[in-house]
């Protein structure tokens, strides 16, 4: 009986010192990302009696069966699935919120009030040589406004352009690596400590991957994983251990397009769809912006050409370029704004021509288009950035569940470090016990 309970106890205390070093391992990687509590199986060790006596139950105590981690596969899936959604309205809503900056920024609107405002004061004496330059000078801050406003734009694509790249970079990388964990894991023996750490980086390079762009994930029977980019169906990132490279390319508008092992692969999801939904906006803001340029310079070189500037010469265009970025004022003074009609004199007080500017300029409503182009980048902001708060608060919402279940709790664990403990104190006594019962039997004998 004492050899018995020797034995017993014995395994006791294994067990609870495995309990106890699973414990210190949960405690001191609390905060390391990716990891997932474990915690240690234990089974008992009982058999049936011997040929003599098969009623009985032999009693051999407990073995420690493995450790398990506590992840939930559904709950894994549904974070990468709302962190993917959480990433692309994140990244477009920076996008978004980028461009809508850099067109108030510019100060197109105001701009356009100002030189409006100086050819209504020229109005009153077409022929001052200080309105004149007055209203050349508006002209001039008002192309610079469409140059800057236009460079900006340039700027916040290229910003985004150059995360997309570095998106696709870390993308490879990670799945490069997850492919390599893949060999590991087909190597590892299961339930095995080193399995269980691979798991913990298999899992987080998923989420990483997720979180760049849309993945659908198949784990395998040895527990290596199988990626396709978007759903089910989609193109094969990571097959065994094979990572495909994705691609970027730039087309002339600035938007991009990706690639995968040389085919297009459409991206719906992640923060790589986000930059390439942004870039999409950053190029239509910038037609809309070229496009009230173009308006504002036909209108005013139209308008000039009708009329005579202040020498009696037919009036010059205005503005030239073709585009918000090239727009410029073309006249060298204030003197070749052409106030008057076709055929007054020099010196004309006529502002008959004067008028009809301002009337092709009211006409074309270029600062309705400017206020327009504004309301537009604004509204897209505001839009996105509910659906960027809503999809945020689910995926929060998806990882908060996740960690209950996965992560480490400290009290929790204090809790656990109390039992273990004690476990490996009594099973420690019931070997005192044995022992002495044992000296007892000798001592008898």
């Amino acid at each position: 009986m004492a050899s018995s309970l020797i034995n017993i106890a014995t395994s006791g205390v294994r067990a609870a010192r495995a309990g106890l070093e699973l414990t210190a391992q949960n405690i001191a990687n609390a905060g390391s990302e990716g990891y997932v509590r474990r915690s240690v199986r234990l089974g008992e060790v009982a058999a049936a009696g011997s040929w003599r006596y098969p009623g009985d139950l032999s009693l051999s105590g407990v073995r420690v069966e493995g450790i398990a981690r506590n992840a939930d596969l559904f709950r894994q899936v549904e974070v990468r699935r709302t962190g993917s959604d959480a990433a692309r309205a994140g990244a477009e809503l920076k996008g978004l919120e980028n461009i809508e900056a850099a067109l108030e920024q510019a100060a197109l609107f105001p701009a356009m009030t100002a030189f409006e405002a100086s050819l209504a004061r020229l109005q009153a004496d077409p022929v001052d040589p200080a309105l004149r330059a007055g209203a050349l000078e508006n002209a001039r801050t008002l192309a610079r406004t469409f140059n800057v406003a236009a460079g900006a734009l340039g700027t916040v694509g290229d910003g985004l352009r150059f995360e997309a790249e570095a998106g696709v970079a870390g993308l490879n990388r990670d799945a490069t690596e997850l492919a390599r964990v893949n060999l590991q894991l087909g190597r590892a023996l299961a339930g095995s400590s080193d399995q269980t750490a691979l798991l913990d980086q298999r899992d987080l390079l998923l989420g990483r991957i997720a979180g760049q762009a849309g993945i659908a994930t198949t784990i395998n029977p040895d527990q290596t994983v199988t990626v396709r980019l978007g759903g089910s169906a989609g193109p094969l990132l990571v097959s065994g251990v094979t990572a495909a490279p994705l691609a970027m390319a730039t087309a002339a508008d600035g938007t991009i397009s990706f690639t995968l092992a040389g085919s297009v692969v459409p991206i719906g999801a992640g923060a790589l769809a986000g930059q390439a939904q942004a870039l999409e906006a950053a190029r239509d803001r910038l037609a809309g912006l070229n496009g009230i340029a173009a308006a504002l310079a036909s209108s005013a070189n139209a308008a000039q050409a009708g009329g005579v500037a202040l020498n009696g010469t037919v009036g010059q265009p205005l503005f030239a370029g073709s585009d918000a970025a090239t727009l410029a004022v073309s006249l060298a003074s204030g003197a070749g704004l052409a106030t008057a009609p076709a055929g007054a004199g020099v010196g004309s007080r006529d502002p008959a021509n004067l008028a009809a500017l301002r009337q092709a300029l009211t006409g074309a409503d270029i600062s309705g288009q400017i206020d327009g182009l504004m309301f537009t980048a604004a509204g897209a902001v505001s839009g996105r950035r509910v659906t960027a708060e809503a999809l945020e608060a689910i995926a929060s919402g998806a990882r908060i569940a996740l960690d209950q279940q996965s992560g480490v709790s400290l009290d929790d664990e204090a809790a656990n470090l109390v039992r273990y403990q004690q476990a490996f104190q009594a099973s420690g006594r019931v070997i005192q016990v044995a022992s002495d019962l044992f000296d007892t039997l000798l001592a008898i004998r």
